[in-house]
């Protein structure tokens, strides 16, 4: 049982800390392909640049390393310093509640696979994620500075446009799932819904599509990022940090990120759960599951490599090219990774597996699952980002309170009377 708690605890935590460097090269690279320039593509450790992953690691580094400067202006030095550590705290814990994997059975007690094993956990989020916005008034009050204060104004304005219709969303899919348990949101999708999957979103699309406005809003990104408009007022709230002070308020966007968008694949998108398929179905068809992971990781493997000679190998002429090092290196590690799973498949179809080999395999797939539809919800946080423009925050109280909180009142209407009809 203790293994089982350290298990979940490492997982989340190493889940949302790696994703970091990713997202902030995935950031970079999408800026730039949608602004038409490469992007990071020269920091390299003995010639390997990891598509441009080195960059992001060189950078925290940095920051790592820097002084960590403290104005002599700022208010209160002790509430200045606390202001990052609440925000990078309680974005933390937000997650800690989202199920990346169905109970996990040892010796006939079920385990809820969460970080903080909560079954109220949608009401754990919605508590913690509103209280995240006295780290950004405290920060811009504490720095004693015009513009950190009004970063800081703006982003409690934002605040009341969107928590009420974000609220109101969850209430909608409560009744629709008789629950405020996660998990339970995630198996009430596991079924179909006239032949599609019984996906939240299809469900209830509107409830969807106002909870992903607000979703943005939450997490203070684009078009929602009033706060820390650095073209009308240079960086918001967190003006005056530098080093890991301005790191952790970094970190703690990107954790609110992927916390935000864990919330949303498992609320609207089955969760870890793959379409039409529960995790009993898994472990009772154990040996076509195995057989579908080998062929699936086999063939992904292969069209990555395809690409890497497509795209790296043939059009670098020059043998000196430190490149084709790094290309060899892709390819030795794609191949390594291919036979490893291959293996283990081969090696687990050969020997039957007993109960609790079935459940680690299905731990397994429901995590990668998660993870896999996680880091899709991402890149769509992303790709937004560098679409649309930013919203003033007049705009933003119109939109969340004319238009957003009506039709999630007018949603919870229509899913009660459906619920009442359908029972």
């Amino acid at each position: 049982m203790t293994l089982l708690i350290i298990l979940r605890i490492v997982f989340i935590l190493s889940f949302v800390l790696v994703l970091i460097p990713v997202l902030v090269l995935l950031e970079r690279k999408i800026s730039a392909f949608i602004q038409d320039r490469p992007g990071p593509n020269r920091t390299n450790i003995a010639g390997i640049r990891l598509g441009g992953l080195i960059q992001a690691l060189a950078d925290a580094l940095k920051l790592a390393i820097k002084e960590d400067f403290t104005p002599s202006s700022i208010r209160s030095k002790f509430l200045f310093a606390l202001a990052p550590m609440i925000l990078f705290l309680l974005s933390t814990l937000t997650i800690a509640v989202v199920p990346f994997s169905d109970y996990f059975t040892l010796d006939g007690v079920k385990y809820l696979m969460q970080g903080i094993p909560f079954d109220g956990g949608i009401l754990w989020y919605l508590g913690l994620a509103s209280l995240s916005v006295y780290g950004i008034i405290l920060a811009g009050w504490s720095s004693n500075n015009k513009y950190s204060l009004l970063g800081s104004l703006r982003a409690s304005s934002t605040v009341i446009s969107y928590e009420i219709p974000l609220g109101l969303c969850v209430v909608s899919m409560i009744l629709t799932y008789n629950s405020i348990s996660l998990n339970d949101f995630v198996l009430a999708q596991q079924g179909s819904f006239f032949g599609l999957p019984a996906w939240g979103f299809l469900i209830q699309p509107l409830a969807f599509i106002i909870f992903l406005v607000c979703a943005f809003a939450e997490t203070n990104r684009a078009p929602f990022d009033v706060a820390e408009g650095e073209s009308e007022i240079v960086a918001g709230y967190h003006l005056e940090y530098s080093a890991m002070s301005f790191a952790m308020f970094f970190m703690a966007e990107y954790i609110a990120m992927t916390a935000m968008a864990a919330l949303i694949v498992t609320i609207f998108f089955g969760g870890y759960s793959l379409p039409y398929l529960s995790s009993s179905d898994l472990m009772q068809n154990y040996e076509l599951t195995l057989v579908c992971l080998a062929i699936f990781v086999s063939v992904f493997g292969l069209i990555f490599i395809r690409w890497l000679v497509k795209n790296n190998v043939t059009r670098y002429k020059t043998k000196a090219d430190h490149r084709k090092r790094e290309n060899k290196f892709y390819i030795a590690m794609a191949l390594l990774v291919v036979l490893v799973i291959d293996a283990v498949c081969l090696y687990f179809y050969a020997y039957s597996l007993e109960s609790f080999g079935k459940e680690m395999m299905a731990l397994v797939i429901n995590a990668s699952v998660f993870s896999v539809k996680t880091f899709v919800m991402l890149f769509v946080f992303i790709w937004v980002r560098w679409t649309m423009p930013r919203f003033r925050y007049d705009q933003i109280q119109r939109l969340g309170w004319e238009m957003l909180m009506p039709l999630a009142i007018l949603n919870i209407i229509i899913t009660a009377l459906v619920v009442i009809y359908v029972n």
